[in-house]
């Protein structure tokens, strides 16, 4: 997004509650900040559309590619694994 100074900034659409015209553009997001903005709202929704697009199509590459790399089972594990180490004993204090 752009602010009217020229700045550019980074905005989570999932945060977007609304988006206004009234003339300049408005995004309202679900806390109540109102920013103000150069896009026009059909940039606006074509950037939120994007941006989802993108999330899906990156969601469909990394299924494609197979398992992520789960978190072993530790029932999997050896037997010797499953040892839990003795305890360690307490020292009163020194006075």
């Amino acid at each position: 997004m752009t602010r009217l100074t020229g700045a550019q900034f980074g905005v989570n659409p999932d945060l977007i509650q609304r988006v206004e015209c009234a003339p300049d553009t408005i995004l309202t997001l679900v806390d109540g900040t109102k920013l103000i903005v150069r896009e026009s709202l059909e940039e606006v929704i074509a950037l939120v559309h994007e941006h989802r697009a993108s999330l899906l199509a990156r969601s469909r590459e990394l299924e494609a590619r197979g398992p992520l790399g789960a978190v072993p089972d530790p029932s999997d594990a050896p037997e010797d694994d499953h040892r839990v180490p003795p305890p360690v004993p307490l020292r009163p204090r020194r006075r």
